[in-house]
Protein backbone atom coordinates (compact mmCIF):
# COMPACT_ATOMS: atom_id res chain seq x y z
CA UNK A 1 0.00 0.00 0.00
CA UNK A 2 2.84 2.36 0.84
CA UNK A 3 4.28 1.78 -2.62
CA UNK A 4 1.11 3.17 -4.17
CA UNK A 5 1.13 6.43 -2.21
CA UNK A 6 3.64 8.32 -4.43
CA UNK A 7 1.68 7.36 -7.55
CA UNK A 8 -1.58 8.41 -5.95
CA UNK A 9 -0.07 11.72 -4.86
CA UNK A 10 1.29 12.34 -8.36
CA UNK A 11 -2.06 11.47 -9.88
CA UNK A 12 -3.85 13.88 -7.54
CA UNK A 13 -1.38 16.65 -8.33
CA UNK A 14 -1.80 16.15 -12.07
CA UNK A 15 -5.58 16.12 -11.76
CA UNK A 16 -5.53 19.31 -9.70
CA UNK A 17 -3.38 21.03 -12.32
CA UNK A 18 -5.78 20.00 -15.09
CA UNK A 19 -8.78 21.21 -13.12
CA UNK A 20 -7.09 24.55 -12.38
CA UNK A 21 -6.28 25.08 -16.04
CA UNK A 22 -9.84 24.21 -17.02
CA UNK A 23 -11.26 26.62 -14.45
CA UNK A 24 -9.02 29.44 -15.66
CA UNK A 25 -10.02 28.71 -19.24
CA UNK A 26 -13.63 28.95 -18.15
CA UNK A 27 -12.96 32.32 -16.55
CA UNK A 28 -11.53 33.55 -19.85
CA UNK A 29 -14.60 32.36 -21.70
CA UNK A 30 -17.00 33.90 -19.19
CA UNK A 31 -15.10 37.17 -18.85
CA UNK A 32 -14.84 37.77 -22.58
CA UNK A 33 -17.88 35.90 -23.83
CA UNK A 34 -15.62 33.53 -25.82
CA UNK A 35 -16.30 29.96 -26.71
CA UNK A 36 -13.35 27.68 -26.05
CA UNK A 37 -12.71 27.44 -29.78
CA UNK A 38 -12.89 31.15 -30.65
CA UNK A 39 -10.18 32.67 -32.84
CA UNK A 40 -8.70 36.17 -32.89
CA UNK A 41 -10.78 38.85 -34.55
CA UNK A 42 -10.70 39.39 -38.27
CA UNK A 43 -11.31 42.71 -40.00
CA UNK A 44 -14.96 43.40 -40.72
CA UNK A 45 -16.38 40.91 -38.20
CA UNK A 46 -16.67 43.02 -35.08
CA UNK A 47 -18.15 41.80 -31.84
CA UNK A 48 -18.29 43.40 -28.42
CA UNK A 49 -15.32 41.49 -27.06
CA UNK A 50 -13.06 41.59 -30.10
CA UNK A 51 -13.69 38.02 -31.28
CA UNK A 52 -14.65 37.07 -34.79
CA UNK A 53 -17.96 36.01 -36.22
CA UNK A 54 -17.73 33.50 -39.04
CA UNK A 55 -19.92 31.73 -41.52
CA UNK A 56 -21.33 28.26 -40.63
CA UNK A 57 -18.66 26.70 -42.87
CA UNK A 58 -16.00 28.72 -41.06
CA UNK A 59 -17.32 27.57 -37.70
CA UNK A 60 -17.22 23.94 -38.83
CA UNK A 61 -13.63 24.34 -40.00
CA UNK A 62 -12.70 26.06 -36.76
CA UNK A 63 -14.24 23.29 -34.67
CA UNK A 64 -12.32 20.73 -36.67
CA UNK A 65 -9.09 22.46 -35.70
CA UNK A 66 -10.23 22.78 -32.07
CA UNK A 67 -8.33 26.00 -31.48
CA UNK A 68 -8.56 26.78 -27.74
CA UNK A 69 -7.30 30.29 -27.04
CA UNK A 70 -9.05 30.32 -23.67
CA UNK A 71 -7.05 27.34 -22.47
CA UNK A 72 -3.83 28.80 -23.89
CA UNK A 73 -4.31 32.10 -22.10
CA UNK A 74 -5.38 30.38 -18.87
CA UNK A 75 -2.29 28.19 -18.89
CA UNK A 76 -0.08 31.21 -19.48
CA UNK A 77 -1.69 33.08 -16.58
CA UNK A 78 -1.31 30.07 -14.31
CA UNK A 79 2.44 29.93 -14.92
CA UNK A 80 2.96 33.56 -13.95
CA UNK A 81 4.15 34.37 -10.42
CA UNK A 82 2.01 36.90 -8.58
CA UNK A 83 4.55 39.67 -9.17
CA UNK A 84 4.27 39.24 -12.93
CA UNK A 85 0.49 38.98 -12.81
CA UNK A 86 0.30 42.35 -11.11
CA UNK A 87 2.82 43.87 -13.53
CA UNK A 88 0.57 42.90 -16.43
CA UNK A 89 -2.08 45.26 -15.04
CA UNK A 90 0.07 48.38 -15.50
CA UNK A 91 0.42 50.73 -18.46
CA UNK A 92 3.30 53.11 -17.73
CA UNK A 93 4.56 56.34 -19.22
CA UNK A 94 8.23 57.22 -19.00
CA UNK A 95 10.92 59.87 -19.30
CA UNK A 96 13.61 59.73 -21.96
CA UNK A 97 13.97 59.66 -25.72
CA UNK A 98 16.34 56.79 -26.40
CA UNK A 99 17.08 53.21 -25.41
CA UNK A 100 18.82 54.30 -22.20
CA UNK A 101 15.46 55.38 -20.74
CA UNK A 102 14.91 53.59 -17.38
CA UNK A 103 11.65 52.04 -18.62
CA UNK A 104 13.62 49.60 -20.75
CA UNK A 105 15.61 48.38 -17.78
CA UNK A 106 12.33 47.86 -15.97
CA UNK A 107 11.03 45.83 -18.92
CA UNK A 108 14.12 43.65 -18.66
CA UNK A 109 13.45 43.00 -14.98
CA UNK A 110 9.75 42.38 -15.34
CA UNK A 111 7.13 42.28 -18.06
CA UNK A 112 4.58 45.09 -17.99
CA UNK A 113 1.08 45.29 -19.37
CA UNK A 114 2.24 48.10 -21.59
CA UNK A 115 4.00 51.42 -22.05
CA UNK A 116 2.87 54.71 -23.54
CA UNK A 117 5.02 56.86 -25.79
CA UNK A 118 4.07 60.52 -25.59
CA UNK A 119 5.25 63.88 -26.92
CA UNK A 120 8.00 64.13 -24.32
CA UNK A 121 9.54 60.90 -25.66
CA UNK A 122 9.35 61.70 -29.38
CA UNK A 123 11.87 63.14 -31.81
CA UNK A 124 11.20 61.39 -35.13
CA UNK A 125 9.40 58.50 -36.79
CA UNK A 126 12.61 56.46 -36.93
CA UNK A 127 13.31 57.09 -33.27
CA UNK A 128 9.71 56.11 -32.44
CA UNK A 129 10.17 52.82 -34.27
CA UNK A 130 13.37 52.22 -32.31
CA UNK A 131 11.62 52.74 -28.96
CA UNK A 132 8.63 50.60 -29.87
CA UNK A 133 10.79 47.87 -31.35
CA UNK A 134 13.01 47.68 -28.30
CA UNK A 135 10.03 46.98 -26.05
CA UNK A 136 9.18 43.93 -28.14
CA UNK A 137 12.78 42.74 -28.42
CA UNK A 138 13.24 42.87 -24.65
CA UNK A 139 10.08 40.85 -24.09
CA UNK A 140 11.30 38.15 -26.47
CA UNK A 141 14.76 38.07 -24.91
CA UNK A 142 13.39 37.79 -21.37
CA UNK A 143 10.60 35.37 -22.23
CA UNK A 144 7.90 37.85 -21.18
CA UNK A 145 4.54 38.66 -22.73
CA UNK A 146 4.97 41.52 -25.18
CA UNK A 147 3.73 44.85 -23.80
CA UNK A 148 1.23 47.14 -25.40
CA UNK A 149 2.96 50.14 -26.95
CA UNK A 150 0.29 52.85 -27.09
CA UNK A 151 0.16 56.59 -27.73
CA UNK A 152 -2.36 59.45 -27.37
CA UNK A 153 -2.43 60.32 -31.07
CA UNK A 154 -5.78 62.16 -31.31
CA UNK A 155 -5.23 64.40 -34.32
CA UNK A 156 -3.82 67.82 -35.13
CA UNK A 157 -2.58 69.78 -32.15
CA UNK A 158 -3.48 66.88 -29.87
CA UNK A 159 -1.00 64.47 -31.42
CA UNK A 160 1.85 63.04 -29.39
CA UNK A 161 3.81 62.89 -32.67
CA UNK A 162 3.20 66.18 -34.48
CA UNK A 163 4.60 65.15 -37.87
CA UNK A 164 2.52 61.95 -38.08
CA UNK A 165 -1.19 61.60 -38.96
CA UNK A 166 -4.00 62.18 -38.24
CA UNK A 167 -3.35 65.76 -39.29
CA UNK A 168 -6.67 67.23 -38.17
CA UNK A 169 -8.12 67.69 -34.69
CA UNK A 170 -11.48 66.00 -34.18
CA UNK A 171 -13.38 69.29 -33.91
CA UNK A 172 -12.05 70.42 -37.30
CA UNK A 173 -13.11 67.32 -39.22
CA UNK A 174 -16.10 67.78 -41.54
CA UNK A 175 -17.46 64.26 -41.37
CA UNK A 176 -17.01 60.71 -40.12
CA UNK A 177 -15.85 59.81 -43.64
CA UNK A 178 -13.01 62.33 -43.32
CA UNK A 179 -12.17 60.80 -39.94
CA UNK A 180 -11.97 57.37 -41.58
CA UNK A 181 -9.54 58.65 -44.20
CA UNK A 182 -7.26 60.30 -41.65
CA UNK A 183 -7.43 57.31 -39.29
CA UNK A 184 -6.41 55.01 -42.13
CA UNK A 185 -3.31 57.12 -42.69
CA UNK A 186 -2.61 57.19 -38.96
CA UNK A 187 -2.97 53.43 -38.62
CA UNK A 188 -0.50 52.88 -41.44
CA UNK A 189 2.05 55.28 -39.94
CA UNK A 190 1.68 54.16 -36.33
CA UNK A 191 1.56 50.47 -37.13
CA UNK A 192 4.58 50.90 -39.39
CA UNK A 193 6.46 52.43 -36.45
CA UNK A 194 5.67 49.42 -34.29
CA UNK A 195 2.89 50.83 -32.13
CA UNK A 196 0.12 48.49 -31.03
CA UNK A 197 -2.63 51.08 -30.77
CA UNK A 198 -3.88 54.38 -29.46
CA UNK A 199 -5.39 55.76 -26.28
CA UNK A 200 -8.33 57.16 -28.17
CA UNK A 201 -10.29 58.34 -29.99
CA UNK A 202 -11.92 60.90 -27.73
CA UNK A 203 -15.65 60.29 -28.17
CA UNK A 204 -16.99 62.66 -25.54
CA UNK A 205 -20.07 64.65 -26.54
CA UNK A 206 -19.51 68.30 -25.89
CA UNK A 207 -19.05 71.79 -27.33
CA UNK A 208 -15.62 72.63 -28.68
CA UNK A 209 -15.65 75.57 -26.28
CA UNK A 210 -16.09 73.26 -23.28
CA UNK A 211 -13.49 73.34 -20.53
CA UNK A 212 -13.08 69.59 -20.07
CA UNK A 213 -12.44 68.40 -23.63
CA UNK A 214 -12.65 71.40 -25.97
CA UNK A 215 -11.49 70.86 -29.55
CA UNK A 216 -10.68 67.25 -28.76
CA UNK A 217 -14.44 66.61 -29.13
CA UNK A 218 -15.83 65.87 -32.58
CA UNK A 219 -19.29 67.38 -31.99
CA UNK A 220 -21.94 68.25 -29.44
CA UNK A 221 -24.43 66.00 -31.26
CA UNK A 222 -24.35 62.47 -29.83
CA UNK A 223 -25.39 60.84 -33.11
CA UNK A 224 -22.60 62.58 -35.01
CA UNK A 225 -20.08 61.53 -32.38
CA UNK A 226 -21.41 57.97 -32.60
CA UNK A 227 -20.75 57.97 -36.35
CA UNK A 228 -17.24 59.30 -35.69
CA UNK A 229 -16.60 56.66 -33.02
CA UNK A 230 -17.78 53.85 -35.26
CA UNK A 231 -15.64 55.07 -38.14
CA UNK A 232 -12.40 55.52 -36.20
CA UNK A 233 -12.69 52.33 -34.14
CA UNK A 234 -13.59 50.37 -37.26
CA UNK A 235 -10.52 51.55 -39.17
CA UNK A 236 -8.09 50.87 -36.34
CA UNK A 237 -9.63 47.46 -35.83
CA UNK A 238 -9.40 46.60 -39.51
CA UNK A 239 -5.72 47.59 -39.46
CA UNK A 240 -4.99 45.45 -36.40
CA UNK A 241 -4.37 48.32 -33.97
CA UNK A 242 -6.01 48.56 -30.59
CA UNK A 243 -8.29 51.56 -30.02
CA UNK A 244 -9.34 52.56 -26.51
CA UNK A 245 -12.00 55.29 -26.88
CA UNK A 246 -12.66 57.56 -23.90
CA UNK A 247 -13.62 59.07 -21.59
CA UNK A 248 -16.39 56.80 -20.26
CA UNK A 249 -19.15 57.63 -19.39
CA UNK A 250 -18.51 61.03 -21.00
CA UNK A 251 -16.54 64.10 -19.97
CA UNK A 252 -17.74 66.62 -22.54
CA UNK A 253 -19.81 68.65 -20.09
CA UNK A 254 -17.27 68.52 -17.28
CA UNK A 255 -16.26 71.64 -15.40
CA UNK A 256 -12.50 71.13 -15.91
CA UNK A 257 -9.90 69.16 -17.82
CA UNK A 258 -8.99 66.32 -15.43
CA UNK A 259 -5.34 66.76 -16.42
CA UNK A 260 -5.57 70.06 -14.53
CA UNK A 261 -7.89 69.29 -11.63
CA UNK A 262 -11.13 67.68 -10.44
CA UNK A 263 -13.99 67.92 -12.95
CA UNK A 264 -17.67 67.56 -12.10
CA UNK A 265 -20.12 66.23 -14.68
CA UNK A 266 -23.59 67.24 -13.56
CA UNK A 267 -25.58 64.96 -15.88
CA UNK A 268 -27.99 62.51 -14.32
CA UNK A 269 -27.74 58.83 -15.18
CA UNK A 270 -30.74 59.20 -17.49
CA UNK A 271 -29.04 62.11 -19.25
CA UNK A 272 -25.82 60.13 -19.60
CA UNK A 273 -27.72 57.24 -21.17
CA UNK A 274 -29.57 59.49 -23.60
CA UNK A 275 -26.56 61.55 -24.63
CA UNK A 276 -23.06 60.66 -23.51
CA UNK A 277 -23.33 56.87 -23.77
CA UNK A 278 -24.56 56.95 -27.37
CA UNK A 279 -21.03 57.10 -28.89
CA UNK A 280 -19.78 54.41 -26.53
CA UNK A 281 -22.55 52.06 -27.63
CA UNK A 282 -21.46 52.69 -31.21
CA UNK A 283 -17.78 52.12 -30.40
CA UNK A 284 -18.54 48.86 -28.63
CA UNK A 285 -20.74 47.76 -31.51
CA UNK A 286 -17.84 48.50 -33.87
CA UNK A 287 -15.64 46.09 -31.92
CA UNK A 288 -13.67 48.37 -29.58
CA UNK A 289 -11.43 46.00 -27.60
CA UNK A 290 -10.81 48.55 -24.84
CA UNK A 291 -12.52 51.54 -23.24
CA UNK A 292 -10.71 54.33 -21.38
CA UNK A 293 -12.46 55.59 -18.27
CA UNK A 294 -12.95 59.22 -17.31
CA UNK A 295 -11.42 60.74 -14.19
CA UNK A 296 -14.43 63.03 -13.89
CA UNK A 297 -16.72 63.11 -10.87
CA UNK A 298 -20.31 61.92 -11.41
CA UNK A 299 -23.66 61.93 -9.66
CA UNK A 300 -23.47 58.13 -9.35
CA UNK A 301 -20.77 58.60 -6.72
CA UNK A 302 -21.92 61.90 -5.23
CA UNK A 303 -19.09 63.71 -7.06
CA UNK A 304 -16.40 62.30 -4.78
CA UNK A 305 -15.02 59.29 -6.71
CA UNK A 306 -13.23 59.61 -10.07
CA UNK A 307 -14.83 57.52 -12.80
CA UNK A 308 -11.74 55.32 -13.12
CA UNK A 309 -12.34 54.15 -9.54
CA UNK A 310 -16.13 53.76 -9.70
CA UNK A 311 -17.82 50.33 -9.45
CA UNK A 312 -21.11 51.98 -10.39
CA UNK A 313 -19.70 53.24 -13.69
CA UNK A 314 -17.47 50.28 -14.58
CA UNK A 315 -19.55 47.37 -13.33
CA UNK A 316 -22.89 49.11 -13.72
CA UNK A 317 -23.09 51.35 -16.77
CA UNK A 318 -20.23 49.90 -18.81
CA UNK A 319 -20.33 46.18 -18.07
CA UNK A 320 -23.99 45.58 -17.25
CA UNK A 321 -25.85 48.24 -19.25
CA UNK A 322 -23.64 48.35 -22.34
CA UNK A 323 -22.47 44.73 -22.17
CA UNK A 324 -18.80 45.59 -22.65
CA UNK A 325 -16.47 42.61 -22.20
CA UNK A 326 -13.10 43.97 -23.26
CA UNK A 327 -10.34 45.77 -21.36
CA UNK A 328 -11.25 48.69 -19.10
CA UNK A 329 -8.32 51.13 -18.95
CA UNK A 330 -8.16 53.87 -16.35
CA UNK A 331 -7.38 57.40 -17.37
CA UNK A 332 -4.06 58.58 -15.96
CA UNK A 333 -4.05 57.89 -12.22
CA UNK A 334 -1.33 60.55 -11.82
CA UNK A 335 -3.69 63.27 -13.09
CA UNK A 336 -4.66 66.08 -10.68
CA UNK A 337 -8.27 65.01 -11.21
CA UNK A 338 -7.35 61.95 -9.16
CA UNK A 339 -4.47 63.05 -6.95
CA UNK A 340 -6.43 66.01 -5.59
CA UNK A 341 -8.70 63.43 -3.95
CA UNK A 342 -6.47 60.44 -3.19
CA UNK A 343 -2.96 59.11 -3.77
CA UNK A 344 -1.95 57.28 -6.92
CA UNK A 345 -1.22 54.01 -5.04
CA UNK A 346 -4.60 54.11 -3.30
CA UNK A 347 -6.26 54.91 -6.62
CA UNK A 348 -4.57 51.93 -8.28
CA UNK A 349 -5.96 49.48 -5.74
CA UNK A 350 -9.40 51.10 -5.82
CA UNK A 351 -9.50 51.00 -9.62
CA UNK A 352 -8.78 47.27 -9.79
CA UNK A 353 -11.38 46.62 -7.12
CA UNK A 354 -13.89 48.69 -9.07
CA UNK A 355 -13.41 46.55 -12.17
CA UNK A 356 -10.61 48.23 -14.15
CA UNK A 357 -8.22 45.88 -15.94
CA UNK A 358 -5.28 48.10 -16.96
CA UNK A 359 -3.93 50.91 -14.79
CA UNK A 360 -2.46 53.87 -16.66
CA UNK A 361 0.13 55.78 -14.61
CA UNK A 362 2.13 58.34 -16.59
CA UNK A 363 4.74 58.86 -13.88
CA UNK A 364 6.94 59.71 -12.09
CA UNK A 365 8.75 56.36 -11.64
CA UNK A 366 8.50 56.59 -7.84
CA UNK A 367 4.70 56.84 -8.05
CA UNK A 368 4.54 54.03 -10.58
CA UNK A 369 6.53 51.79 -8.26
CA UNK A 370 4.43 52.79 -5.26
CA UNK A 371 1.25 51.97 -7.20
CA UNK A 372 2.63 48.57 -8.22
CA UNK A 373 3.70 47.85 -4.65
CA UNK A 374 0.25 48.80 -3.34
CA UNK A 375 -1.58 46.47 -5.73
CA UNK A 376 0.88 43.65 -5.04
CA UNK A 377 0.48 44.10 -1.28
CA UNK A 378 -3.32 44.11 -1.61
CA UNK A 379 -3.17 40.92 -3.67
CA UNK A 380 -0.87 39.17 -1.20
CA UNK A 381 -2.94 40.15 1.82
CA UNK A 382 -6.30 39.28 0.32
CA UNK A 383 -7.44 42.90 0.41
CA UNK A 384 -7.78 42.52 -3.37
CA UNK A 385 -9.84 39.47 -4.22
CA UNK A 386 -7.91 36.83 -6.16
CA UNK A 387 -10.83 36.43 -8.54
CA UNK A 388 -10.80 40.11 -9.47
CA UNK A 389 -7.06 40.04 -10.12
CA UNK A 390 -7.46 36.89 -12.23
CA UNK A 391 -10.32 38.41 -14.21
CA UNK A 392 -8.32 41.53 -15.04
CA UNK A 393 -5.24 39.51 -16.00
CA UNK A 394 -7.18 37.14 -18.24
CA UNK A 395 -8.92 39.99 -20.06
CA UNK A 396 -5.57 41.64 -20.74
CA UNK A 397 -3.93 38.46 -21.96
CA UNK A 398 -6.91 37.45 -24.09
CA UNK A 399 -6.98 40.76 -25.96
CA UNK A 400 -3.20 40.65 -26.34
CA UNK A 401 -3.58 37.25 -27.94
CA UNK A 402 -6.25 38.58 -30.30
CA UNK A 403 -3.86 41.34 -31.39
CA UNK A 404 -0.86 39.07 -31.91
CA UNK A 405 1.19 39.93 -28.82
CA UNK A 406 0.79 36.33 -27.67
CA UNK A 407 1.27 33.61 -30.27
Amino acid sequence: MRDLLPDIASWKFALAALVTTAVLAGIVALALGLGADEEPRQAGTATVDGTATTSPAGRDERKARRVTPGAQVAALAERMPLEDRVAQLFLLGFQGQDLTAPIFERLRRQGLGGITIDAQNYTSADQLASLAGEAGVIAEQEGNVKPWVLAPQEGGEFNAFPDLPPATAAADLDSAADASDETRQAAKALGGAGLGGVLGPVIDVGPTSGLAVGARAFSDDPRDVADYAEAVVGVYRAQGLLAAPGHFPGLGSGTEDTRLGPSQVGSSVAELRARDLVPFRAAIGAGAPAITMSNGLYVTDDFVTPGSLSPALIGGLLRRDLGFRGIVITDDLADPGVTALTTTPEAAVAAIRAGADLLYVSGPPSEQQAAYDAVLKAARSGALAAGRLEEALLRNLSVKRNYGLIE
